[in-house]
């Protein structure tokens, strides 16, 4: 995956987390949840009686929000350069990582960090270094596809 040098600033790039963090506050403040991906997914799969809407009015955001970009803006150029063998890997490895880590980057990342919890600093340390772990013997053995 490539990046748009072109079309990226560091204020759109301000923008978006500005707005990722205004989200993440008002959730919090109006429903008193926390704003990770994979547990409000997960517990749509078992759903409890009025705690649904939020979660798929949150869910159904988070697919338009793309869609209203591409309108309003541009269509980035997305380049893939693994193979759907590897992505689909790739994407069990996460979905198990973030049952394991009990919960995803977004809710360690942004909500669990921002709170100073301890267990979500220590899962995005090993996110991290899983990562530059995994970029390094990718491109080490060139494992692209």
């Amino acid at each position: 995956m490539t990046i748009d040098w072109a079309n990226f600033t560091p204020i759109s790039a301000a923008i978006g987390g500005i707005l990722i963090g205004l989200a993440v506050v008002i959730l919090l403040i109006f429903n008193g949840r926390i704003a990770g991906i994979s547990g409000i997914l997960g517990s749509l799969l078992n759903p409890i009686k009025g705690d649904t809407a939020w979660k798929v009015a949150f869910v159904i955001g988070l697919m338009i929000a793309p869609v209203l970009f591409i309108w309003f803006a541009y269509t980035p150029e997305v380049n893939i350069d693994a193979s759907i063998p590897i992505l689909i890997v790739a994407g069990l490895f996460v979905g198990f990582g973030s049952r394991l880590g009990s919960g995803c980057t977004s809710g360690h990342g942004i909500c669990g960090m921002a709170r100073f919890s301890r267990r979500s600093i220590v899962a995005v340390l090993i996110f991290m270094i899983i990562a530059f772990v995994t970029v390094a013997l990718v491109n080490h053995f060139e494992l692209r596809g």
